[in-house]
């Protein structure tokens, strides 16, 4: 690969029957990734993985504080996702839980892990459900597609902060 090009998409895979695992390496260091998944001027930059617009970014990064995010999409559904974080070890782990609010019922839990390598980063969610059904419904809600595209540009923001 070319020093600068993106490192291309990610993997999904199922190690459970309630797991979505998803893995992707980044040309940029683990703090700037870390930096763009937490900073809500960033967030908004890569989030609506240009399939949305990011109305707003809310971030409590604490343990116990919550996240939300609000977007809108070009014909006009208004969304948000939002959570509240369990564990967090600065540029390497983020552990919370995550809620698409138009079905409060399936809450995840999303464990963020940065491993860095020189210059590089590997990211890898965890996203475990409480059942197969609700994992089987997040997969099926073309997910993968928006998160391919907003790992992207995710990839993106970090290396402009170099």
């Amino acid at each position: 690969m070319t020093a600068g090009m993106s490192s291309g998409t990610a993997t999904v895979t199922l190690p459970a029957d309630n797991q979505i695992l998803i893995t992707r390496e980044f040309d940029a260091p683990r703090h700037l990734v870390y930096r763009a998944w937490t900073t809500p001027e960033l967030i908004k930059r890569w989030w609506g993985a240009e399939r949305a617009e990011v109305l707003s970014v809310e971030v409590d990064l604490r343990v116990g504080g919550r996240w939300r995010y609000v977007s809108r999409t070009y014909d006009g559904f208004e969304f948000g996702f939002s959570g509240e974080y369990r564990e967090i070890v600065e540029n390497e782990r983020l552990v919370a839980t995550e809620v698409y609010e138009p079905v409060p019922d399936h809450e995840a839990l999303n464990t963020l892990t940065l491993t860095q390598s020189g210059g590089r980063t590997r990211l890898t969610i965890l996203v475990e459900h409480d059942s197969r059904q609700s994992r089987d419904a997040h997969l099926e809600s073309g997910m993968e597609a928006g998160m391919q595209d907003a790992l992207t540009l995710l990839e993106r923001v970090a290396r402009s902060l170099r």
